[in-house]
């Protein structure tokens, strides 16, 4: 009998009009800051304009390749914050009288989108990195150690969080993140069943076994206090953040939030009393206009009130881009960003790119609870609860909601570390999204559990693709259904052709 075949329409076309719309905001505000401070237009505007298309350009051919059901809103906003971002470092480089901050920042773009191809197009499926669980654990807490090694861990404004690679320096918790994200998702889903069901029930809470949790434990506390000992709070947030929205939504349990609760605030306390940067923080925060702390020489409390000046002088609608004084706000390129695009955008141009990062996190959501597999949910989740904590923790510290953590705006802050990490998770998501939206091709006595429903389209034919020659057929075969095999027995049952999310 024929067999049924159900295709959602690949949306590149919708992509490519997104893109280029958003290459038009990105190159046309560079245009738009020179001009209204009196720059000269020049020709490396155009050339910069242009590098910077194909890029993307070339981005979007990839995906039409490799991932053609991927998600295609996710790369147009990602491209629209980062052509922002450019643009204003561009236009404080412009007040400073000097451009280097910005052409590094297209250059880390550059190289940032290059290698997060080059991963949409070996890695192809994401599940093969459940395969990478404890290795990601070990590669993780390596990254997070680096800084503490002498020779090449370098402390700045009082976090010892940077290597210096000789050429440049590097922040490794930003691809930590990454490598402990991927160990947190496969851990709970190998192990999901286990601790759901055995562990002691109190009242209405149920606890897991001690026992079940140990390696993700250890995995946790030590970047915890990894991060702790190099006084980087932001990313300490971001990674117990991470860790609670894995374990809920493997768990459902409520038992994790009040476990969580507790120790956020028994550790936000120890901190307060033996940790001296994080007091000065929290000093900062509660004093911010106190004389003696805005003129303190270092870890003063003058960047939060300048950066809340600038939004006071932008008002609703902004002075406009190249009009405001974002410059006199320390660090304005790279933590108060938000604050110099507050001011010169004004509250509504802020709330606009407030709401790409919330319709960014919405279509990472979607992407986690589309696909059929449990690895993918829990990493795209984790991925979308540490963009969405990150943008609070950001815009917490600057309004004085929360203290200043020291963590920078994804796609729009300099630095070449955030860029990578970033780039590399919107690959991974993307991949994940291709995944949840691919047809399945079912028939009546076709088993829904089989290759097509494995995320993998022709095991077999991928075998073949690898070089393996026809003398050797069976083998490949063999070790081709094998690894389809591998992935199917750790995946939730698939969804009804046509039920796969993100369309």
């Amino acid at each position: 009998m024929s067999q049924t075949d159900v295709r959602p329409p690949t949306r590149r076309n919708l992509e490519l009009f997104l893109l280029l719309i958003a290459l038009t905001i990105a190159v046309g505000s560079q245009i738009v800051t020179a001009a209204a401070m009196d720059a000269p237009i020049e020709e490396s505007y155009y050339l910069n304009g242009a590098i910077y298309s194909a890029l993307v350009l070339a981005f979007h051919v990839v995906l039409r390749v490799r991932a053609k059901y991927a998600d295609p809103f996710i790369l147009p906003i990602v491209v629209t914050l980062n052509g922002l971002g450019i643009a204003m470092i561009h236009r404080l480089d412009l007040s400073a009288g000097d451009g280097v901050v910005a052409d590094r920042q297209l250059l880390w773009s550059a190289v940032s989108m290059a290698i997060a191809m080059v991963l949409l197009w070996f890695l192809q499926d994401h599940r093969r990195l459940r395969q990478l669980t404890y290795l990601s654990l070990l590669v993780g807490t390596v990254l997070l150690f680096l800084p503490m090694l002498p020779g090449i861990g370098m402390e700045i404004n009082g976090a010892r969080i940077w290597v210096n690679l000789g050429f440049a320096s590097f922040q490794p918790s930003e691809l930590a993140k990454i490598a402990l994200g991927v160990f947190f998702a496969g851990f709970l889903a190998n192990n999901r069943d286990l601790i759901l069901l055995a562990g002691r029930k109190i009242g209405p809470l149920q606890f897991p076994r001690i026992q079940d949790l140990a390696p993700l434990m250890i995995g946790w506390l030590v970047a915890i206090g990894v991060l702790v000992v190099q006084t980087d709070l932001g990313n300490s947030i971001m990674f117990f953040g991470l860790f609670m929205a894995m374990i809920y939504v493997a768990t459902s349990r409520l038992s994790w939030i009040v476990i969580g609760m507790l120790l956020v605030a028994a550790g936000a306390l120890l901190a307060w009393m033996f940790v001296p940067h994080v007091a000065a923080r929290v000093d900062i925060w509660l004093n911010a206009f106190d004389e003696d702390i805005y003129s303190r020489e270092f870890g003063g409390s003058e960047q939060v009130v300048q950066g809340m000046f600038g939004l006071a002088n932008g008002g609703l609608t902004g002075t406009g881009l190249g009009s405001g004084m974002p410059n006199r706000v320390p660090l304005a390129n790279s933590d108060m960003i938000l604050a110099a695009f507050g001011e010169e955008l004004g509250l509504i141009g802020l709330t606009a790119m407030l709401l790409l990062y919330l319709l960014l996190f919405s279509r990472f959501m979607r992407a986690g609870l589309g696909t059929r597999d449990a690895f993918g949910k829990l990493l795209a989740v984790g991925f979308a609860v540490m963009l969405v904590l990150q943008i609070f923790v950001v815009l917490g510290g600057i309004t004085r909601v929360i203290p200043m953590t020291g963590l920078t705006a994804p796609f729009l802050a300099a630095g070449g570390s955030s860029l990578l990490g970033n780039w590399l998770i919107v690959a991974i998501v993307l991949l994940i999204s291709h995944s949840a939206r691919r047809p399945i091709v079912v028939g009546p006595m076709v088993n829904a559990s089989g290759d097509a429903a494995s995320g993998i389209e022709n095991p077999t034919a991928e075998a073949a693709e690898t070089g393996l020659s026809t003398g050797e057929g069976a083998d490949a075969q063999a070790r081709a259904e094998a690894e389809a095999a591998t992935f199917e027995e750790q995946d939730e049952a698939p969804l009804r052709p046509g039920t796969g999310g993100g369309r």
